[in-house]
């Protein structure tokens, strides 16, 4: 593992705004939804202090992937139970991807003007990449369906009623065994999840639809 500052420095506002964006996003469809408990926690706010959470932001400082607070709701005052906590779930990736987007859409209205190609002015275009880049990656990783994940909810959710003794078991190694492949990965040639290549072809496809040069 290369710890490189320099990367560090370009990566920490795009980090902190992703995360807390995601947060914000599971909060405020869990409100939209029916249910006030995200609200009552003071968690519909783009305060970062109110999402951060000191390992997962740790890990991602020092192994490239990591989590949030995980923002709290009631199931009991959702509608449509199931449903709605898929769409909690999914609300903070899918923000993540919006943001990503918003990211490359902003570099290539830079990327008209002259002075944006010159080195010093290019040097935005290439900062707003790298944001995009780790909110493409806070996309794919929190899509995992291993918990806390909210890529697990998408089956989690059927087996409260259906098997709770195997959720408590998913739940009960899923972070260990998380945390377990983050640390592999981060320190050695063994990937796991091979997401690197999902996250750059994602990146691509969206520099080829908006026709950078």
């Amino acid at each position: 593992m290369n710890f490189d500052l320099f990367w560090l420095l370009k990566a920490m506002p795009a980090v902190i705004i992703g995360l807390t964006v995601h947060e914000l996003a599971h909060a405020y469809t869990a409100y939209k939804l029916g249910d006030m408990t995200a609200r009552n926690d003071g968690r519909l706010t783009l305060n970062p202090l109110k999402h951060i959470d000191p390992l997962g932001f740790l890990l991602i400082i020092i192994a490239g992937f990591g989590w949030a607070k995980p923002v709290s709701f009631n199931p009991d005052n959702l509608k449509k139970r199931h449903r709605d906590e898929i769409l909690i779930s999914l609300a903070g990736p899918f923000s993540n991807l919006l943001l990503a987007i918003l990211f490359l859409v902003i570099a290539r209205i830079l990327f008209i003007f002259p002075y944006f190609e010159a080195p010093s002015g290019f040097a935005v275009i290439n900062l707003l990449i790298v944001w995009s880049l780790i909110n493409v990656g806070l996309f794919v990783f929190n899509l995992i369906p291993i918990p806390p994940l909210d890529g697990s909810h998408l089956y989690t959710t059927f087996l409260q009623k259906t098997n709770p003794q195997l959720l408590n078991t998913i739940y009960r190694y899923g972070t260990l065994g998380l945390l377990l492949i983050i640390l592999i990965q981060a320190n050695t040639d063994i990937q796991i999840l091979p997401l690197a290549p999902l996250i750059k072809g994602i990146i691509h496809f969206f520099i080829s639809l908006l026709q950078f040069r």
